[in-house]
């Protein structure tokens, strides 16, 4: 079994910052790539960041300069640093683990996300 937990929600001010976090834990074999997503009342779930086992990183333009994207291989755990909010990033942060299990299994396993408000 593998287990995903976001953490580092919460309420801000626009302009201000937070650091999400992504831990894996579990039957883990290699932590091939996490990605972020966010969903907002009323919206589509939408892809927000990735990150590969070798550090390649993809943003979403509308997060592009803001949100930066880093991982510590040695506690399968990935951070998002978002920076310069905005109220319309105001959402339930999710996070997603692609892994090798230790039986070389692909699995994709979703966290319960984490409530990012950005309000004045």
């Amino acid at each position: 079994q593998v287990q995903v937990v976001e953490s580092g929600g919460g309420l801000v001010q626009p302009g201000g910052s937070l650091r999400l976090s992504c831990a894996a834990s579990g039957s883990i074999f290699v932590l091939i790539a996490v990605s972020w997503y966010r969903q907002a009342p009323g919206k589509q779930r939408e892809l927000v960041a990735s990150i590969t086992s070798d550090g390649i990183t993809n943003y979403a333009d509308s997060v592009k300069g803001r949100f930066t994207l880093s991982r510590d291989n040695a506690k399968n755990t990935v951070y998002l640093q978002v920076n310069s909010l905005k109220p319309e990033d105001t959402a339930v942060y999710y996070c997603n683990a692609r892994i090798l299990d230790a039986y070389h299994r692909d699995k994709n396993t979703w966290g319960q996300g984490t409530q990012v408000t950005v309000s004045s």
